[in-house]
C-alpha cells in the first residue's frame, strides 16, 4: 500500500481530520444529535440506536430476508445481526418469520411498529442532514458528498489491506 509521506503538513491534516472524525463520533453534540434523530417521541416511546435504525432501513424496503442478507448489508458478523436483531423483536421493531419451504430458515421482516419508527427517525434524520447543508454552498455540498464517499471508499480499502499491530 503506497502511503503519503510523514511530513509535518501531511501529520497536521491527519490530526486535524482524526479529531473532526473523533468530535463526530464523540463530540458534545453527538449526544444531544444521537437524542434529536433516535430518541423517543409522542409517537414511540422507544429510543432506536443507531445499529437498529441500519437494519431497519433494509428491512422496510423489502418484505422480509434472511440473517445472513441483513449482516452483508450492516457489513456485520451474522452472529453481531442476531443480537442487533433481538433487540429488534424486543421492541416490536421487527418479527421473525419462519420459511415456508424450509422451517430452518429465518427471515427478519419490520413490523408496522417498525415501519411507523423509521418513518418518524427517517424524518428527523433527514432533517438534521438538511439543516447542516444549509451551511455550505451548492458547490461545497457537492464536494463534501463526493469527498465522503470517497473518504468510505478509501477506508474500506485500507481496512481491507491493513495488518493489525498489536498494542504493546
Amino acid at each position: 500500500m503506497n502511503q503519503l509521506p510523514a511530513n509535518e503538513e501531511n501529520l497536521e491534516m491527519a490530526g486535524r481530520i482524526g479529531r473532526a472524525w473523533r468530535e463526530l463520533r464523540r463530540g458534545a453534540a453527538a449526544s444531544a444529535l444521537k437524542e434529536t434523530i433516535y430518541g423517543p417521541c409522542e409517537t414511540h416511546d422507544v429510543a432506536v440506536e443507531p445499529g437498529q435504525m441500519d437494519a431497519l432501513d433494509l428491512l422496510v424496503t423489502v418484505e422480509s430476508c434472511r440473517m445472513s442478507d441483513l449482516a452483508e448489508y450492516l457489513r456485520i458478523d451474522p452472529s453481531t445481526a442476531t443480537r442487533a436483531v433481538q433487540r429488534l423483536i424486543k421492541d416490536n421493531l421487527a418479527a421473525k418469520l419462519h420459511h415456508d419451504g424450509d422451517g430452518r430458515v429465518v427471515e427478519i421482516a419490520a413490523t408496522d411498529r417498525g415501519r411507523h419508527v423509521h418513518t418518524i427517525v427517517a424524518e428527523r434524520r433527514r432533517a438534521v442532514i438538511l439543516g447542516i447543508m444549509e451551511r455550505f454552498s451548492d458547490d461545497e455540498r457537492t464536494q463534501l458528498a463526493e469527498f465522503l464517499e470517497r473518504f468510505v471508499v478509501a477506508t474500506d480499502s485500507v481496512v481491507a489491506t491493513a495488518k493489525p499491530s498489536r498494542v504493546q
